[in-house]
Formats: C-alpha cells, sequence, structure tokens
C-alpha cells in the first residue's frame, strides 16, 4: 500500500454506510482496522484515533478504497467480495487469526454458528473462545463476524455499539435469515 498524504504509512478515513459513519485504519501490512459507528462521525473518528495514535486521517489507498466500496456495497444489499483485502493480523492470537480466516469464508446471505466456526477453525469444542475471538474483531465487515450467530439460529452476541441489534440490521441489509446455513468443515 501506498502511504497517504503526509509522508506517514499509517492512516484512516470515515466514510458513510447504511449503518453510520464508519472508519477504516490502514498500514505498510494492510487493513488494520474497521470500525463501525459510534454514533456519531466524531465518536467513530475519536475512537480510531485512540487505537491508532500515530495515523493520520486522510484519502485511502486505491487497494483500501476497494474495501471501503465494498463495505458500502454489502451495507446497500449488493453483492462485494473481500475476501481479498490484505488484513495485517500481526500481533493477534494464533486462533484469532485462524477464526477470522474461518469467518471470512462465510458468504454474504449466510451464517454459521459459534461451533461451526470452532470446527472449521481446528478447535471443535471452543465455541465460547470463537464468540471471544470476535468480540475483539478489529475487522468488522471484513471479517463479517455478524454472520456468525448462537445454535439454534439464535442471534448471540454483538460487542459493537448498538450490540445485537447492529449485528440484526447487518443480517437484514445483507438478506440474511437467522438460520444457520449447513456446511461441512474443510
Amino acid at each position: 500500500m501506498r502511504a497517504p498524504a503526509g509522508g506517514t504509512a499509517q492512516g484512516f478515513a470515515l466514510f458513510e454506510t447504511a449503518v453510520g459513519p464508519c472508519a477504516i485504519a490502514w498500514g505498510p501490512g494492510g487493513i488494520r482496522s474497521v470500525q463501525l459507528p459510534e454514533g456519531t462521525a466524531n465518536g467513530t473518528r475519536a475512537r480510531i484515533a485512540r487505537e491508532f495514535p500515530a495515523a493520520v486521517e486522510g484519502t485511502p489507498p486505491p487497494e483500501v478504497r476497494r474495501v471501503v466500496d465494498g463495505i458500502t456495497a454489502l451495507q446497500r444489499g449488493e453483492p462485494a467480495d473481500l475476501s481479498r483485502a490484505r488484513l495485517d493480523m500481526e500481533g493477534l492470537p494464533e486462533f484469532h487469526r485462524a477464526v477470522y480466516t474461518a469467518v471470512r469464508t462465510i458468504p454474504a446471505g449466510a451464517t454459521l454458528t459459534y461451533g461451526q466456526v470452532a470446527a472449521i477453525a481446528g478447535r471443535p469444542m471452543a465455541a465460547r473462545a470463537v464468540g471471544q475471538a470476535l468480540g475483539r474483531n478489529p475487522f468488522a465487515i471484513v471479517v463479517p463476524c455478524h454472520r456468525v450467530v448462537a445454535a439454534g439460529g439464535r442471534l448471540g452476541g454483538f460487542s459493537a455499539a448498538g450490540g445485537t441489534a447492529t449485528k440484526a440490521r447487518l443480517l437484514a441489509l445483507e438478506g440474511t435469515s437467522l438460520r444457520p446455513t449447513p456446511r461441512t468443515p474443510r
């Protein structure tokens, strides 16, 4: 990725979506964070700036712009493939990486349970640990943790502002039912 104007290799930008103002942060290793709305643009900006104090607000480079365009398309109910977005997972626990990789395979319009994700991530008895990893997901929408539901098709938790109401809204924007999609782990 190229550095944003100002000579720094770290940047962030706010962008509007169907659920409100989101933010994206990037660095030389790829996308560092996607932040769902905090209620207001200033709240979202403040949170991303706290998480990445060296990042400068600016225009996203083309690779990041494509991710922003994909996120906004998904939230308009349009198809978008974010599976090629380069994520900076340096410093994340290995299990979290495995969970995020597994969750990235869930297409829009589908869901998996926490237990199904645990099996795909190689730890079939770790459904609760999957929930904890997703609660710390720094790549909202790109790692579509909103597509992971509890057993029996229940919504489950969601750590973003607005909680499960935001999760339900994201799923509805994608035309998703709350029933997990049957799938055999790879």
